[in-house]
């Protein structure tokens, strides 16, 4: 796999940990230059770290920038960095609406619009969401993630369209439950909202929907992502890349 993605420079969100994580270092094993974004950059993500709040609208261009004096230039984006909250509509806190809303819908949007001249440039860009299932379907007590992911799916296509002629492709991963620290964490959540024994939540919410009972791996995400970004993954654009373990089958 080393050195396939040769040549060329990414930015991944969300880093740290988990998927993004996982998609720096294929990113970085496939030979690309790697920079890192992550609110916690000091945890070790792979590639050049930078830290950033993405919830702010000036972060978002600061980190496009950090990309383009470090490496000069950037052909890959993969914008993943996500938060969730777990509760019944008349109980969600504005407050977290707002945050889910700006870090998973306009950071995406915020990214592809501060790095489309180097998109442009490259003459093969790749814009990259890590979107979810729940990006073409729902769950209860999820109002801000679930609209925030349909949302990057309508980002995602308009980006398509309009990068048709310039040679930049636009795409969402959409995984169904992934094995990640945002997903543990949201485990005592769940228990709450459904009133159930946090022992019994992986299966009879988490992978309750899924075909396949068993969660996805970050890396398999990651490959994913890899397979986009080269050359195989010219002709994806304006789709969710669908990995939901047969979710959606139903």
């Amino acid at each position: 796999m080393s050195g396939e993605l040769a040549g060329r420079a990414a930015l991944v969100t969300g880093a740290a940990s988990g998927i993004g994580r996982a998609v720096a270092a294929r990113l970085l094993d496939g030979g690309m230059e790697v920079l890192s974004v992550d609110l916690r950059p000091d945890q070790g993500g792979p590639g050049v770290p930078h830290q950033a709040d993405l919830t702010s609208p000036e972060a978002n261009e600061r980190a496009v920038a950090a990309a383009l004096e470090r490496f000069g230039r950037l052909d890959v984006v993969v914008a993943n960095a996500g938060v969730q909250h777990v509760a019944p509509i008349e109980e969600f806190p504005l407050e977290r609406w707002q945050t889910i809303v700006s870090l998973l819908l306009t950071s995406p949007f915020l990214l592809a619009k501060h790095a489309w001249p180097a998109l442009r440039a490259s003459g093969h860009g790749r814009f990259v969401a890590i979107a979810s299932v729940h990006g073409l379907v729902a769950s209860p007590f999820k109002a801000a993630y679930v609209s925030a992911k349909h949302g990057v799916l309508g980002l995602v296509k308009t980006l398509a369209l309009e990068g048709a002629s310039e040679g930049i492709t636009a795409t969402a991963v959409c995984p169904a439950y992934v094995r990640t620290p945002l997903v543990e964490k949201q485990i005592a959540d769940q228990a709450k909202a459904h009133k159930l024994p946090e022992e019994q939540v992986l299966e009879q919410v988490i992978l309750a929907p899924h075909a396949v009972k068993e969660l996805i791996e970050p890396s398999e995400v990651a490959e994913v992502v890899a397979f986009l970004a080269g050359p195989a993954g010219r002709a994806f654009t304006g789709v969710p890349v669908t990995m939901d373990q047969g979710w959606t089958a139903r």
